[in-house]
């Protein structure tokens, strides 16, 4: 919901960074990797107790997710690059959840799993559109710089961080507000349920 607005604040601080790695010769998927052990630095601080440390590489590795793409529209996008993007980006958005539940598998397991199958749903009908939109040949308006097409809803990638940053703040109550994310990625299964059934009627 709050992506295209993220997006658009972000756009100049992003394209500037792109710029200055480009010059020093810096590839897209170098900073697509570089951000995905960021990622993974943030999950493990959290599975073992550090949920607070862990606030720095989560924030930095979104940045250098929007990073990456910005870098290879500088030269020239490739497939490759993009499965790689999309690919770590869910296996972190996978692995923050289960870290908590590492963290105190008796408070936080049974939440870990509800989210988590609430974000393979997402997950799962936001890869559908966008595979069928492909053979399609529709573009989304809304989003015209990803490499596929970006159906949006109500918990995308940024309310998903200020998620996963509430839950570093306050671990305490990681099970509350996984079970609330949780309910908003089910309301945002059944609007890309909707939209799917309409468009590919």
């Amino acid at each position: 919901m709050l992506d295209r607005l993220a997006l658009k604040l972000v756009k100049p601080a992003v394209d500037a960074a792109a710029a200055r790695l480009a010059r020093r010769g810096i590839t897209a998927d170098q900073v697509t990797l570089a951000g995905f052990a960021l990622g993974m630095l943030a999950a493990m601080l959290v599975a073992s107790g550090h949920s607070f440390a862990a606030i720095l590489p989560l924030l930095a590795n979104r940045v250098l997710d929007g990073v990456d793409g910005a870098l290879a529209r500088l030269s020239s996008t490739t497939e490759r690059g993009a499965f790689l993007d999309i690919s770590l980006d869910f296996i972190f958005y996978a692995a923050v959840p289960l870290a908590f539940g590492v963290a105190a598998p008796a408070d936080n397991a049974l939440a870990a799993a509800v989210l988590l199958a609430a974000f393979v749903v997402t997950g799962t009908s936001f890869l559908a559109f966008a595979v069928l939109a492909e053979k399609r040949g529709l573009k989304s308006t809304s989003y015209p710089s990803k490499a596929f097409y970006y159906l949006g809803g109500l918990t995308e990638g940024t309310e998903t961080i200020g998620c996963f940053l509430a839950m570093c703040l306050m671990p305490q109550h990681f099970a509350v507000i996984a079970y609330v994310y949780a309910t908003l990625c089910a309301l945002t299964s059944a609007t890309r349920l909707h939209a799917g059934w309409k468009a590919f009627g």
